[in-house]
């Protein structure tokens, strides 16, 4: 990583891309100065800047992955799963020092901005994502902008139960409020209040069972509606958005009737409720490149019948929220695909029926607008944070050649350039 220039940067390229416009423009010269973009090819560039020509590439805003967890996965962990005891091997210290590595990889990968989304692992109840998030904010390490959860909200026996995962026994590893563990409508609000009051930027609920845990079917409503509307309604008054894993169609519209944010999966929506998002202007974060590549070959045979029955009907479920209106963010649900894979959500996003702006769009304009930061974050203009990346090619043609990231760019701040 470079410090901030104190001259003028002019980033210049063949390309860039106009993702608002839906265009990619030719040639690119963007000048920075500070962590701000303050001209997209200007008359006349400003004296003493630093030029760094980056020769046959498309300049883009940076990436954004609105689904992942830099807590767990990782170098040293085989991809897919089950995943590794994390909650009972792994003390807060050595977890939080592995956040930084995946951190820092996603970053290389051109993704700038990220949404860590739920703890599902005993912490003492630290919020280890938002130690990670001050640590890269005062530049101690390199990584992403986060946004992050804190713990998941989640019933006992939930999808997001570290103890479900990994089939502990009663009294093993007990957990309370202020790790995600709530029951009824006094304790959510209370654990709504808790991983607000320790600094987090985003709630994320488990609303239905999951494909990959041993806990209720996938397609089954875990809170209750009650539960659901007082989670919002706790996060919402403090002026902060609620991200539901809601993968049954009941879950996801009891999501969408409680004025939860943001739906995770959502997997067998049937095109009524994806109509009812459509209408409420509910994000859907599809984690789409999941059901294609993730490695179930070691889970338990009851999990791998699950996602041989889930994953196909995900698959067939996303052109219908495409054709509907949905509004779709870019989301991996990392590590289920590796920390650094993540651009290969776009080319799923693709081969779903988007084209490759509409996918680039996803990845940036949408997915600001879902964080509240479409003001600074998820284009190439005047006045944005200087987060730029530059990929070979033109990726309005093939959107695979996001996967080779040249140049990244966060804040004005230079962290690659091959």
């Amino acid at each position: 990583m470079t410090a901030p220039s104190e001259a003028p940067i002019v980033l210049r390229a063949r390309r860039w891309a106009d993702v608002g416009a839906g265009e990619v423009r030719s040639p690119a010269a963007i000048v920075v100065e500070g962590n701000r973009i303050t001209a997209v090819n200007p008359a006349e560039t400003p004296a003493g800047a630093t030029e760094i020509d980056l020769g046959d590439v498309t300049l883009l805003p940076g990436l954004m992955d609105m689904e992942l967890n830099f807590l767990i996965g990782g170098p040293e962990t085989p991809t897919g799963l089950p995943l590794p005891m994390h909650g009972v091997q792994d003390d807060p210290a050595y977890r939080s020092i592995r956040a930084t590595l995946n951190a820092r990889t996603t970053l290389l990968a051109g993704f700038t901005t990220v949404r860590n989304l739920g703890l599902m692992v005993k912490t003492g109840g630290y919020l280890l994502d938002v130690a990670v998030q001050r640590a890269i904010d005062q530049g101690w390490v390199d990584g992403p902008r986060i946004i992050p959860a804190g713990h998941a909200v989640t019933p006992y026996g939930g999808h997001l139960d570290p103890t479900v995962f990994q089939r502990l026994a009663p009294g093993i590893m007990p957990l309370s409020i202020g790790e995600g563990i709530a029951n009824g409508v006094g304790e959510v609000r209370a654990c709504v209040r808790y991983q607000l009051r320790h600094g987090a930027k985003v709630i994320k609920v488990s609303a239905s069972g999951g494909v990959m845990s041993h806990s209720t079917g996938p397609g089954s409503q875990q809170y209750s509606d009650e539960e659901l509307a007082a989670i919002a309604d706790e996060a919402h008054r403090a002026g902060v958005r609620v991200a539901a894993h809601a993968v049954g169609d009941r879950a996801v519209r009891a999501c969408v009737r409680a004025g939860i944010d943001c739906v995770e999966h959502g997997f067998l929506a049937g095109e009524e409720t994806l109509a009812l998002m459509a209408e409420h202007g509910t994000f859907l974060v599809s984690t789409t490149y999941l059901t294609d590549a993730m490695d179930v070959g070691r889970a338990a045979p009851e999990l791998r019948k699950k996602a041989a029955e889930v994953f196909p009907r995900a698959r067939s479920m996303l052109p219908k929220a495409i054709a509907a209106g949905v509004r779709i963010a870019c989301g991996t649900d990392a590590p289920a695909v590796p920390h650094g894979d993540n651009a290969k959500e776009l080319a799923a996003l693709v081969s779903r029926g988007m084209t490759p702006m509409q996918a680039l769009r996803a990845a940036t304009v949408t997915s600001a607008e879902l964080v509240e930061l479409d003001h600074e974050l998820g284009r190439l203009e005047e006045g944005f944070l200087a987060d730029i990346i530059a990929v070979p090619g033109d990726p309005s043609r093939d959107i695979t050649v996001t996967q080779d990231v040249r140049f990244v760019m966060k804040d004005g701040r230079v962290h690659k350039n091959t």
